[in-house]
């Protein structure tokens, strides 16, 4: 990032959206990795912890490499790779798809985590600014808010699910998924809760009393912040057709 110097959030969403529009479309291995490179580099240009944001991900891994190879299973076009009692389990066709589902939640990722860069209050203003109705903005970056709390929660319970002497890791499947049923639960219903409270302190603070509302912060968008929204769209669309037309 240049130094002393501060983007626009709109700028942030606005290169987010292109890359996961990328990341999204594009089904060729090598051009999503190549795309994967420079999310890292655009993270990096915006001041994202790029150490943090692997240490997130890897909570995250486990889930995606399962949801990945159930893809590849179900997948049966190509050269069969693996057979289980003469079923074809794993094929070139699946193992691609899984590969490029694994590199798009990753280009998601950590394209996502340059929003985080900018409060929860700059990003309402941005989004209210392009036009979007307030409650609409409110209500996303309320789900941007809650999701690490959400997360510390789950954390929390499997913490002290561990200093019971249970080891999730070591116990059968069928046990695995009965005390994450126990685990989910609780926090699903303590959510519910919260919102509930949560949406009462918002009408007792008079929330949409009025349709139009003010603001003292208002953002302007600098020569900067136009570069680099212009530079990220016409990349964007230069790849897209690129990857569309050959």
């Amino acid at each position: 990032m240049i130094k002393g110097f501060k983007f626009d959030p709109r700028t942030k969403l606005t290169v987010v959206l292109c890359i996961s529009t990328l990341g999204i479309i594009i089904n060729d291995i090598f051009s999503l990795i190549f795309i994967l490179v420079l999310t890292f580099l655009i993270a990096k240009f915006f001041h994202v912890n790029i150490k943090r944001s692997f240490k997130n991900i890897k909570k995250l891994l486990y889930l995606i490499f399962i949801i990945a190879i159930i893809q590849s299973i179900f997948s049966t076009e190509g050269k069969a790779l693996l057979f289980i009692g003469g079923f074809k389990v794993l094929s070139t066709s699946g193992l691609g798809k899984g590969i490029q589902f694994i590199l798009r939640m990753m280009i998601i990722i950590f394209s996502a985590a340059i929003i985080g860069t900018s409060n929860s209050r700059e990003i309402i203003q941005g989004f209210v600014q392009w036009g979007l109705p307030y409650d609409i903005a409110f209500m996303v970056a309320l789900g941007i808010r809650f999701l690490p709390i959400l997360t510390e929660e789950v954390k929390d319970s499997l913490i002290a699910i561990q200093l019971r002497g249970i080891e999730i890791n070591n116990i059968p499947i069928k046990k695995r998924i009965s005390i994450y049923s126990y685990i989910f639960t609780p926090i699903l219903a303590g959510t519910i809760l919260k919102a509930e409270k949560l949406s009462i302190a918002i009408e007792m603070r008079g929330f949409r009393a009025y349709y139009n509302r003010t603001s003292y912060l208002v953002l302007k968008m600098s020569k900067w912040d136009y570069l680099i929204i212009f530079i990220s769209i016409i990349l964007t669309a230069y790849i897209a057709i690129i990857n569309f037309t050959r």
